[in-house]
């Protein structure tokens, strides 16, 4: 057992995930990197480990409440008690309204709004006992509405009423809540996007870039610094917030 705080990131395997959970590793926290794909996880791991830092692999569906419950358990045993909570893990089904289907609006649906809940319900008691706690939800620049992300959309602005909700309940037990809202990052999931728009992911990027007042996209770090503040000692009067990581204002 460690006096160290233990942090749980959801969807870690690589990404916006894989670099939180490598900062909050060097912010001295042991990490849980979960995924819905276990041995996924292990170049996540391998990368805390050579940089000193303490960190597992969890295989889990944050969508499924008995791996949730499940994964909870063993992180509590094998890391200690889980104080801090990013919920990242997501997947897209993107597609223009009149041909999404109903399958693909659940599925996102399930694994980011149902996930978050899920997790956020499995940890809040280990929260609520030690006195303290951080959570942290990736909404996106997308919960202002995207075309041919309905789905998608629907979540991300759902993380964020979860987010105030969730302050508003659990404030008095020195837990805080947040959601942090992407632009446009460099990740397989924005590569994923140009591939279904028909576009090369370089062309994306410098359409994206000459549009954002910093003039560049944004990568992972970027947006593992701000989970790395709102889930510090120091952030504990900040709650209930959508904070927009976009490289300028969003309206």
């Amino acid at each position: 057992m460690t006096d160290k705080r233990t942090a749980l990131v959801t969807g870690a395997a690589r990404g916006i995930g894989a670099a939180v959970a490598q900062r909050l590793a060097a912010d001295g926290m042991n990490v849980a990197v979960l995924d819905l794909d276990e041995s996924a996880c292990e170049q996540t791991v391998s990368t805390i480990s050579a940089a000193g830092g303490r960190a597992i692999a969890v295989g889990a569906d944050v969508s499924d409440e008995d791996q949730v419950a499940s994964a909870v358990d063993r992180i509590d045993e094998e890391l200690g008690a889980p104080t801090v909570l990013v919920n990242n893990a997501g997947i897209l089904r993107d597609n223009l309204l009149f041909k999404m289907s109903l399958s693909d609006w659940r599925q996102v649906m399930e694994v980011h709004l149902a996930g978050a809940f899920l997790m956020t319900r499995a940890v809040q008691g280990h929260m609520v006992s030690a006195k303290y706690g951080r959570i942290v939800s990736m909404s996106s620049t997308a919960a202002l509405g995207n075309r041919g992300q309905a789905n998608y959309s629907s979540a991300k602005a759902g993380l964020q009423g979860l987010t105030k909700t969730l302050a508003i309940e659990l404030g008095k037990f020195g837990i805080t809540a947040n959601s942090i809202a992407p632009g446009f990052i460099k990740t397989d999931m924005t590569a994923a996007t140009a591939a279904r728009m028909g576009m090369e992911f370089e062309e994306l990027i410098a359409s994206g870039a000459a549009q954002i007042p910093v003039a560049r996209v944004g990568q992972p770090e970027d947006v593992a610094h701000v989970a790395s503040f709102l889930c510090s000692e120091g952030a504990g009067f900040v709650s209930g917030q959508a904070i927009y990581v976009a490289g300028g204002p969003v309206c």
